[in-house]
């Protein structure tokens, strides 16, 4: 081997290395995991001792969210993997982040950078749609009379965040009215007709991203319900 061969091979050995170290591995995305729970905590924490509800109960129920592949697991023998649980947990961190009151200004992130709020419903949304897609596809394998070809997979999954999408959208609009009618602090807070419009829009790409890249990445989820609906008749 010329010289000139063992130098390109020893670049090529240490590029790979390279990528292997910078590869995000289970370890690592549970450690971030781990890392994103407490970072949510501190907003809780930091949400209580200023006395902002808001900030207090967006982060304590996302905190709580991020524990429910935990309870899946636990309860009915689900197993998210890692990348999954990191998906869930970063849209919560990310919400719960946007809700607090950036230091010496009167201003969070939701309300100052107009970009948050458009990122945040596409990931929760995202959430949503794979939620309701790995339910159809266990539905599907579960039940020989449920055929749902992939077209109208695609459109039951985007007619489905759209409408959770309004209807969280009324969520936030009666929340409001109801805190202003009792004088308690916002929990959700709605900035008039065009940011209701935007956070639709951004929900239906959230929906797309899933109904169009999700089978492979939610087929082992939609396979373990599909196990436990099977099991759980078998029992009767």
């Amino acid at each position: 081997m010329s010289a000139g061969e063992r130098t390109r091979v020893q670049d090529t050995q240490s590029q790979e290395s390279v990528a292997s170290n910078r590869r995000l591995t289970p370890g690592r995305e549970r450690a971030l995991v781990r890392a994103l729970q407490v970072a949510i905590g501190v907003v809780f924490a930091a949400g209580i001792l200023a006395g902002n509800g808001g900030v207090a109960v967006n982060a304590g129920v996302g905190l709580l969210v991020t524990f429910l592949p935990n309870l899946l697991s636990r309860r009915f023998a689900v197993t998210l993997n890692v990348g999954l649980v990191l998906w869930i947990t970063t849209a919560m961190f990310l919400h719960a982040l946007g809700t607090l009151p950036i230091p010496g200004l009167d201003v969070s992130l939701y309300s100052g950078t107009w970009w948050w709020d458009h990122l945040t419903h596409a990931m929760s949304s995202s959430l949503v749609a794979g939620a309701a897609f790995a339910t159809l596809l266990a539905l599907q394998q579960y039940s020989a009379a449920v055929r749902l070809p992939p077209r109208f997979m695609f459109v039951t999954i985007l007619l489905f965040v759209m409408a959770f999408g309004v209807v969280w959208e009324l969520v936030e609009f009666y929340i409001g009215v109801s805190a202003q009618l009792l004088g308690t602090g916002d929990v959700l807070t709605q900035y008039g007709l065009d940011d209701t419009v935007f956070d639709l829009f951004y929900n239906t790409l959230g929906g797309l991203v899933v109904a169009t890249f999700g089978a492979s990445r939610l087929a082992g989820v939609s396979d373990q319900l599909a196990d436990r609906m099977t099991d759980r008749v078998a029992s009767r």
